[in-house]
């Protein structure tokens, strides 16, 4: 597992997202401020593929010069006010999701009187039916 590579490829996602939502940020005051400009950043977006933020902004420079600055100025206005909380919330949310998944899991195991018994792949030998025996 190359760590490195992977908080970079993180970082290259959260990048982009940042991106796609400082689009989103623009589009909404442009639609109040200026319509036709909002159609024709809309037009845009649709075209180009914002998976690759960075990709789109090269793009949108040589179109647009003025959007695509007001983008960068509020992907940059995003990142500073967000950056600061994401390590604790993807922990935690990463966590709480993991809980839950192994709860709802074991919930599967042991529910549902007269289902077959679970097997473990890992384990080699079916393992005993997991409910009580009922007489």
């Amino acid at each position: 597992m190359d760590l490195k590579q992977i908080a970079k490829d993180t970082a290259k996602t959260l990048i982009s997202y940042l991106t796609y939502q400082a689009m989103r940020t623009v589009l909404a005051q442009l639609s109040e401020t200026d319509p036709p400009r909002a159609l024709w950043l809309q037009q845009f977006s649709a075209r180009q593929n914002l998976q690759d933020g960075e990709a789109y902004l090269r793009a949108l420079l040589a179109e647009r010069p003025d959007l695509a600055y007001r983008i960068m100025t509020v992907r940059e206005h995003v990142a500073a006010e967000v950056v600061d909380y994401l390590p604790e919330m993807a922990k935690a949310g990463i966590q709480q999701a993991n809980m839950e998944h192994r709860r709802n899991h074991l919930e599967r195991l042991t529910s549902a009187a007269g289902s077959p018994p679970v097997t473990h792949p890992e384990a080699g030998s079916p393992p005993q039916n997991l409910r009580p025996e009922t007489e």
